[in-house]
C-alpha cells in the first residue's frame, strides 16, 4: 500500500512540483491550498505525513499544526519562506517534526520525507512487535514512571500527555541517567544527524518536558542544566 502524503501549500507551481516529485517516488498525494481545507483533508485522508507551508490564507501553518497536534501524531514537515530562528522555534513548539526554509533542494526534501516516514514506521513496528503478555519494561523515578512497552509516561499514576519527540527525548535522557549529555549529542540521537534545526530545538523540548514532569519547572531537579554543556537526567 502506498504511503500517503498531504501537501499544504498555496503557491500553485510549488504544489504541482511537490506532487509530481512525490508521485515519482511512489507516494499517494493529496493537496490543499488553505488551512481549513488542510484540516478537512488531514481528518478524512489520514495521511502518513504532512508537508505544511507556514504562510497560508485563512488559518496559517502554525495554527493548523497546533490543531493537528491535538488530534494526531502524524509527522509534519513545515516549510517557510522566512529564515528567522524564531519561526523555526515556534514551528517546533507547536509540534512540527522537521523544518525547511525556501528555496530548498527537492532532493533534500525527498530525503527528509523518507527519513520521517521511516522513523514513524520503525516506531509503529516496535509497538506492533511487542507481545501483549510481555514483561513490563519500566523505569521508575519516584512518582515518575516510563513504560517502554506502552510508550507511556505516568506521574502520580496519571498519564502524562507527551508528543512523540518529547517521549523520545525523555527516554534517551532517562537511559543515560546521571550522565551529562551535550545538546549536539541529544540532537543527533533523538532528531537524527540530518535534522536541519539547531540546538535550540533541544532547549525548547526540555522546557516542555520540565513543565510536565518537574515538581517545580522553574527549579528543575529531574532534567538539570549543566551550564555550557547540556543536560543531565537525575531521575
Amino acid at each position: 500500500m502506498k504511503q500517503k502524503v498531504l501537501v499544504v501549500e498555496d503557491e500553485q507551481t510549488l504544489v504541482e512540483t511537490l506532487a509530481y516529485n512525490l508521485n515519482r517516488q511512489g507516494y499517494d498525494v493529496e493537496t490543499a491550498q488553505d488551512g481549513l481545507k488542510a484540516l478537512e483533508l488531514a481528518r478524512s485522508y489520514r495521511p502518513d505525513l504532512i508537508i505544511l507551508d507556514l504562510m497560508l490564507p485563512g488559518l496559517d501553518g502554525f495554527e493548523v499544526c497546533r490543531i493537528l497536534r491535538q488530534e494526531t501524531s502524524v509527522p509534519i514537515l513545515m516549510l517557510t519562506a522566512r529564515a528567522e530562528e524564531v519561526d523555526k522555534i515556534v514551528g517546533l513548539e507547536v509540534g512540527a517534526d522537521d523544518y525547511m526554509t525556501k528555496p530548498f533542494s527537492m532532493r533534500e526534501l525527498m530525503a527528509r520525507v523518507k527519513a520521517l516516514l521511516r522513523r514513524e514506521r520503525l516506531i509503529r513496528e516496535e509497538i506492533a512487535a511487542q507481545e501483549p503478555a510481555a514483561a513490563p519494561k519500566l523505569m521508575v523515578f519516584g512518582d515518575l514512571v516510563i513504560d517502554e512497552n506502552r510508550r507511556e509516561v505516568r506521574r502520580n499514576g496519571q498519564i502524562v500527555p507527551l508528543k512523540p519527540k518529547e517521549y523520545e527525548l525523555l527516554l534517551f535522557l532517562a537511559r543515560q541517567k546521571g550522565i551529562v549529555l551535550s545538546r549536539t549529542l541529544i540532537l543527533e540521537r533523538v532528531w537524527g544527524w540530518d535534522f536541519e534545526g539547531g540546538s535550540r530545538t533541544v532547549d525548547v523540548h526540555v522546557r516542555w518536558l520540565r513543565e510536565k514532569i518537574e515538581p517545580n519547572p522553574a527549579e528543575p531537579v529531574r532534567i538539570v542544566t549543566v551550564r555550557g554543556v547540556g543536560y543531565r537526567f537525575d531521575g
